[in-house]
C-alpha cells in the first residue's frame, strides 16, 4: 500500500481487499487447513481547547493486518502495521509458526459457512467530515466559550474537544468470505467547572454521531455543560438510608452493559457470571423488552456482519422480561453447545422498552417521589461473579417528585441481580450515544451509603 492510500482514499477498500486476499493465499500455501484476516485503515483528527488557547493538535493515521491461522485445531496469530506484499507473506509465516508449536483447541477454528452474511446492506455509515484543525479549534473554542457566558461562576474549564474519525475495513476468510466497510465518528464535548466561594464543582456534555451534521450544535453542547456544573454547586453528603435510585439515561446504559456483560459468551462458558444459565428465566420484571437491531441506519453499533463473517440480525434478547439467549461469537457458542448470534465484537444496538415506556423527566420524578436521581458513577465496584454492585455517585436528592438539592461523595450498592427485577419504571428520555439504547432506569430501593 503506498503512503498515499488512507481512510479517505475512495478505493481503500479494494486495496485492503487486495491485501486481505494475498494473506490468505499465503497461508493456504503455507499449508493452513483455515485462515482469517483482518485488514484496515483508519484517519483522524482530534483537537481541544481550554480557555479559548489550543491545548492539543492530534492527527493519526493507522493501518493493520491481523491474520490468525488454523493448523486442524492448533492456531496461531500475528499482526503488522506494514501492508506492503513482502510484509503480509512474513506476518502469515510467522502466524504459521505459531500455530504449529500450540496445543490443540477443540473449539478452535472459524464461523461455521451457514452463519456467514451473504447479503451485505448499505447501513449509511460512512459521512467524512471535510474538517480542518483551524475549524475544529474554532468549534471548540465557540462551545466552550457558550458555556463559560452562562453564568459568571463559570470561570474555569476542563477544555472542549472536537474529533473527526473514519475507519475502513475488510474481513476475509478461507471459506470464501470477503467484504468490507468504512465508518465514520464524530464528536463534541465540553467540561466546565463552577465556582461559588469555596464549592468547586464540575459537569460535561457531549454528542456524537456518523453524520456531522447530526451533532448537536456547539453552542448548545456548551450550555449545556455549563447548566449542569451550576447546578451541581452546593451539593453535600447524605446520611446512610434506603431509597429509590433513578439513573439518567447515561447512566443506565452503563448499568445494562453489566447485563450485556452477564450474558456474554466468555462469562457463561468460564462459569464467571451472576446470570449463568439464565436463559429462560425472568431478569427484568416483564414490562421489560430488550432488541439488538444491528442494521439501523447511521446507528452507532449497526454493523452488516460481525468480527467473524457472521451475519447480523434483529433479536429479542429479552421479551417480557424473560432472557431469550446469549451473546455469542462462534468459540463461545461451540464452549456452550449453542450457535453463534452474530455477536463476535460485542452487541449491536441493543434498544430497551416497555408497557411502561414513556415517563418523561417530570413523570419519572414524580413516580420517583423521594429518592436519588443518578447523574454521575464513579469506582468498578462491581463483580461480575456475584452480582454486588457498589459505586461511587452524585446527583441530586429528590422529595415529593421534585428535585431538593445535589448531593455527592456518597456510595450507591445493591446486587445487580435484584436491582434489575426491582426496575419499577423506564423513562422515554432516550440516549442515543452508545451501543445500548435507553432512557431513564428507576430502580424500587437500593442502599445509599454517606454520612
Amino acid at each position: 500500500m503506498s503512503d498515499n492510500d488512507s481512510a479517505n482514499d475512495p478505493s481503500a477498500i479494494g486495496t485492503l481487499s487486495d491485501v486481505a486476499t494475498l494473506a490468505l493465499e499465503e497461508a493456504r500455501r503455507q499449508g493452513s487447513s483455515q485462515c482469517e484476516v483482518d485488514a484496515s485503515v483508519s484517519q483522524g483528527l482530534s483537537v481541544s481547547v481550554r480557555l479559548g488557547e489550543v491545548d492539543t493538535v492530534e492527527y493519526q493515521r493507522d493501518r493493520g493486518l491481523g491474520v490468525t491461522v488454523y493448523f486442524g485445531q492448533r492456531k496461531g496469530t500475528a499482526s503488522t502495521a506494514d501492508l506492503t506484499p513482502a510484509a503480509v507473506r512474513d506476518t502469515v509465516g510467522k502466524a504459521c509458526a505459531i500455530a504449529r508449536y500450540t496445543a490443540e483447541d477443540p473449539y478452535a477454528g472459524l464461523v461455521e459457512p451457514e452463519a456467514l452474511a451473504r447479503d451485505i446492506p448499505d447501513l449509511d455509515l460512512d459521512h467524512p467530515w471535510s474538517l480542518t484543525p483551524a475549524e475544529a479549534i474554532e468549534l471548540a473554542r465557540s462551545c466552550e466559550a457558550a458555556g463559560l457566558a452562562v453564568d459568571a461562576r463559570l470561570g474555569n474549564s476542563e477544555g472542549s474537544a472536537v474529533s473527526s474519525q473514519r475507519h475502513s475495513g475488510v474481513y476475509g476468510n478461507s471459506l470464501g468470505f470477503l467484504a468490507g466497510y468504512s465508518a465514520t465518528s464524530h464528536s463534541m464535548s465540553c467540561t466546565l467547572i463552577a465556582q461559588a466561594g469555596d464549592d468547586m464543582q464540575r459537569d460535561y456534555w457531549w454528542s456524537v454521531a456518523r453524520d456531522p451534521t447530526e451533532l448537536e450544535a456547539a453552542a448548545h453542547i456548551g450550555r449545556t455543560a455549563g447548566e449542569r456544573a451550576l447546578g451541581r454547586l452546593g451539593a453535600h453528603r447524605l446520611s446512610t438510608r434506603r431509597a429509590p435510585v433513578l439513573y439518567s439515561p447515561d447512566m443506565a446504559r452503563g448499568l445494562l452493559r453489566h447485563f450485556i456483560g452477564a450474558i456474554s459468551g466468555p462469562s457463561q462458558y468460564r462459569k464467571s457470571s451472576f446470570l449463568l444459565n439464565a436463559a429462560g428465566e425472568q431478569v427484568f420484571p416483564p414490562f421489560i423488552t430488550m432488541q439488538e437491531q444491528p442494521h439501523i441506519p447511521k446507528g452507532l453499533a449497526s454493523s452488516p456482519f460481525d468480527q467473524e463473517g457472521a451475519a447480523t440480525h434483529d433479536r429479542e434478547l429479552v421479551r417480557a422480561g424473560v432472557l431469550q439467549g446469549y451473546v455469542l461469537g462462534s468459540y463461545s457458542a461451540r464452549r456452550l453447545g449453542l450457535k453463534t448470534t452474530g455477536n463476535a465484537g460485542g452487541i449491536h444496538n441493543l434498544l430497551v422498552t416497555g408497557a411502561q415506556h414513556g415517563l418523561d423527566r417530570e413523570g419519572l420524578l414524580q413516580r420517583l417521589g423521594t429518592g436519588l436521581l443518578v447523574t454521575e458513577l464513579m469506582g468498578q465496584g462491581v463483580n461480575g461473579v456475584t452480582g454486588d454492585y457498589s459505586r461511587g455517585a452524585s446527583g441530586f436528592w429528590v422529595e415529593n417528585g421534585a428535585i431538593a438539592y445535589p448531593v455527592h461523595e456518597i456510595t450507591i450498592a445493591g446486587n445487580l441481580k435484584s436491582m434489575y427485577r426491582d426496575v419499577v419504571a423506564l423513562g422515554s428520555d432516550i440516549d442515543y450515544r452508545g451501543s445500548i439504547r435507553t432512557g431513564s432506569v428507576l430502580i424500587g430501593e437500593m442502599t445509599i451509603a454517606g454520612e
